[in-house]
């Protein structure tokens, strides 16, 4: 295994968690360079990122995160640093074999997963595939949990659109305009968004090869339908500590697919952020570290907690 090192700036860091330095590195996985961010010491935490994202979209809870555990956010093939896929992008047939192999290349054993959007349905297909992989579960506005999407993303899927979207894109002022419509669906306050987030996503999308992979993973997730794998009917499987993490704003997956999972999942409890929008980690990354880092601490740390708490909170810290 070779790994390459790299320094990354990671904005904002508190005072107190500028000690937990972020490593930028590249390994090699099924034969792909892969970009991973790694950070802080302890037990392992994964965190998988969403659609048209990458792993610095976790930078902002990265820090905090990081003071109890060793960080490692992934980015999925064709995505941020990372190499497009040899195979597919469809979550349970490539990306979760896909990680099981990252995994098992950094030889990282039984370990905590977060996954937003796509990277929760990765999520839950690498726990399906082996529930021992995984000590939690968290799943952040994860797909996976009814057809119901965002009409555009279905659209996105669809012949000919999405090579349409990316002459659009290239077009002048055509990048930044893309940027602009995805914060309006994924946030529920827009001019909250980090600037460094829409600078990146900018970025992102002028990078070769980043719109390809965007649109052959819209094709391997979405149809006319809605999404293409739905795995409510196979959650009870999962007896592992969950976390469900829901902004009550979100305009990609609706909120009542995040009570469908918790009702079908046998250990799962419900954190509803009232004024939050897709990426909970980004529009509220405060609020989304404090409650992941509790959750994490009460199942590493079971004599800490006297009550669970209950199955629906509403978040407002």
């Amino acid at each position: 295994m070779s790994v390459i090192l790299r320094s990354v700036s990671v904005e904002p860091q508190p005072r107190d968690q500028r000690e937990f330095a972020v490593r930028d590195r590249q390994v090699t996985v099924d034969g792909m360079s892969t970009q991973y961010l790694e950070a802080g010491a302890g037990p392992p935490l994964l965190l998988l990122h969403g659609y048209e994202q990458s792993a610095t979209s976790w930078r902002w809870v990265i820090p905090a995160l990081a003071r109890t555990h060793r960080v490692l956010a992934l980015s999925l093939p064709g995505h941020g640093d990372s190499a497009p896929a040899v195979g597919g992008y469809a979550p349970g047939r490539d990306l979760a074999p896909f990680v099981a192999d990252f995994l098992d290349t950094l030889g990282v054993g039984p370990l905590d997963v977060v996954g937003n959007s796509v990277g929760g349905a990765v999520a839950l297909r690498l726990a399906l595939a082996d529930p021992r992989r995984a000590r939690t579960l968290t799943l952040v506005g994860s797909a996976g949990l009814g057809r119901e999407v965002n009409p555009l993303l279905a659209l996105a899927a669809l012949p000919v659109v999405g090579e349409l979207a990316i002459l659009l894109t290239q077009m002048p002022g055509g990048g930044m305009l893309r940027t602009t419509m995805s914060a309006a669906m994924l946030f529920a306050q827009p001019w909250r968004v980090p600037a460094e987030f829409v600078a990146e996503q900018h970025a992102l999308g002028c990078r070769a090869g980043q719109l390809e992979a965007a649109t052959a993973m819209a094709r391997a997730l979405f149809d006319v339908n809605g999404q293409r794998e739905v795995l409510l009917d196979e959650l009870h499987a999962l007896t592992m500590p969950t976390l469900v993490v829901w902004g009550a704003c979100d305009y990609v997956l609706p909120v009542y697919q995040a009570q469908a999972a918790v009702d079908r999942l046998p250990a799962a409890r419900l954190a509803l952020f009232p004024d939050c929008g897709h990426l909970p980690h980004v529009e509220c990354p405060d609020r989304f570290a404090a409650v992941l880092s509790e959750f994490l601490a009460e199942h590493h740390h079971p004599s800490r907690t006297a009550h669970r708490p209950p199955a629906l909170a509403h978040v407002d810290l």
